[in-house]
Parts: structure tokens; sequence; C-alpha cells
């Protein structure tokens, strides 16, 4: 059994940055592909970032503004998120799962989720 635990959020202005973190424990940490998803009010929970190895994917409404990264050490996983606009507004969630068919694939455990305001 795997437990995330998320924190770093917050309210921040539009342009401002924000790093999310997720602490991991339970099962080895560094065999699991990570990720994060965001949930706003009224919306599906959608993919943020996954990272895995060394390789690292963004869905396109984040690219170039978010970076996923690691610390297998630490057992934690990192969002930081830069040139953050209103849109970004949502309840962030940790994710451990794994890649296949050249997608990330989410797995059972979730974090609680870390609240991200980016006000205008």
């Amino acid at each position: 059994q795997v437990q995330l635990v998320e924190s770093g959020g917050g309210l921040v202005q539009a342009g401002g940055s924000l790093r999310l973190s997720c602490a991991a424990s339970g099962r080895t940490f560094s065999s699991n592909a990570m990720a994060w998803f965001r949930q706003a009010p009224g919306k599906e929970r959608e993919f943020v970032a996954a990272i895995g190895w060394s390789m690292t994917y963004y869905v396109d409404a984040v690219k170039g503004r978010f970076t996923i990264s690691r610390d297998n050490a630490k057992n934690t996983v990192y969002l930081q998120m830069n040139s953050l606009k209103p849109e970004d507004t949502a309840v962030y969630y940790c994710n451990a799962g794994s890649f296949g068919s050249g997608r990330y694939i989410p797995g059972t455990y979730w974090g609680q989720g870390t609240q991200v305001t980016v006000s205008s």
C-alpha cells in the first residue's frame, strides 16, 4: 500500500508561482511512475503531468509553465508551477501509477489533494 500526502497549495495572484509536494510512504517509491492531476469545481479530474525514470509528460495547457520532478531519496514528487493563471485554480492530487501504451495509467492510490487558487 502507498500513502500520498500533498502540500504546498495556497492563494496566489496571476503570474505567480507555487511548488507542490507529494510525500509518499509504503511501497517502494522509486518503482512507481508518479503524476499530478487536478479537479476544478464542476469539472472532471484531469491529468496535469507525470514522471517516470527519466521521462516527463505534460498536458498542453501547462507545458512551459509547470515542471514535475522527483527526489527518490526523499520519496517525494514535486510540481513547480510558474506563470499561474486563474484557470489553473483547482484541487491538485498526487497519484502513483505506471506507464503503458505510451500513456500514464493512474494507480489506485491518491492523496487527499491540495487547493490552488489563482486570483486575477
